[in-house]
């Protein structure tokens, strides 16, 4: 999405786009049979390229173990094994994403109140689906890392805590956490903290601005996180999600994904320095 989307066919040479700017992954969208993105491309564009790859699946309201609706639930069982199987199929070891699948404001629904009988009702699914997945994703050697998200964007996992507590309820390591720095400072009291406690379940970490542009443009103290990344011995993958475009018209949605409207390969690769830059400070700063 960084580049371009939608991500077909004819886009993986910016698989090698993206080893040249100095990235070791690319986070892709899990691939949908109706995207013309043959698997086999993928997987050998990566090779070619020399990166490996991370998936972020795609969630919506039908796509919902944690909904009422039990064709909805289907739906997001049926979808999250799915990702396994292109995982699998691509070699992947991580898939990961608000999985439980209920997006608010971005699935164009609004939030609404609910009873404390049906918010119970609705943890329980969420961890019963993902306890009835989790040991598929890990038999095929895929971690499904769930990720929490600012309570404008779902109403099941909003902070680190919820997500440590729901990965510790599932208990099986094919269930673990992807940390999104974007999501943690709107609604986590420390970033350095909610690491800290997350600690072993982390398995994606997104290194993300609090306005979501490009690390280093904002105010997050990336050295501070990234030594707390280093205390709990995190060495799994940290990406880039940026995409707080350089456009500031009145009434802009820039709550929607766009596509950008100049090259920010420059933005990218001076991206990447700062939290490279902050990695080396925190190793060395202990």
């Amino acid at each position: 999405m960084q580049f371009t989307r939608p991500f077909t066919g004819k886009d993986l040479h910016y698989f090698a786009h993206a080893a040249e700017l100095g990235f070791d992954f690319v986070e892709l969208l899990v691939p949908e049979p109706e995207d013309d993105l043959p698997l086999a491309d993928v997987k050998a564009a990566a090779s070619d390229a020399g990166i490996s790859l991370v998936l972020a699946a795609r969630v919506n309201p039908q796509r919902s173990i944690a909904s009422d609706d039990p064709e909805n639930v289907k739906g997001g069982l049926d979808y999250l094994k799915f990702c396994v199987e292109v995982a699998a199929e691509l070699g992947v070891g991580i898939v990961g994403g608000p999985l439980y699948g209920e997006p608010m404001v971005f699935g164009g629904r609004p939030p609404c109140p609910r009873s404390d009988d049906q918010i119970a009702a609705r943890a329980d699914r969420t961890i019963e689906g993902f306890s009835q997945v989790a040991p598929l994703a890990r038999s095929a050697g895929v971690v499904l890392a769930v990720e929490a998200l600012n309570r404008f964007e779902t109403d099941i996992l909003n902070t680190t805590r919820q997500a440590v507590e729901l990965v510790d309820a599932v208990n099986d390591p094919g269930c673990q956490l992807m940390l999104d720095t974007f999501h943690m400072n709107m609604e986590d009291r420390s970033i350095a903290d909610a690491i800290r406690l997350a600690g072993p379940r982390i398995a994606h970490f997104q290194a993300n601005e609090n306005h979501r542009g490009h690390p280093g443009t904002g105010h997050l103290d990336w050295t501070a996180i990234m030594r707390a990344l280093h205390q709990v011995s995190y060495d799994g993958p940290i990406s880039l999600e940026p995409f707080r475009r350089a456009d500031d018209r009145i009434a802009l949605p820039i709550a929607q994904w766009r596509a950008p409207r100049e090259d920010e390969s420059d933005k990218l690769r001076a991206g990447l320095g700062v939290i490279r830059n902050s990695l080396t400070l925190a190793e060395v700063d202990q």
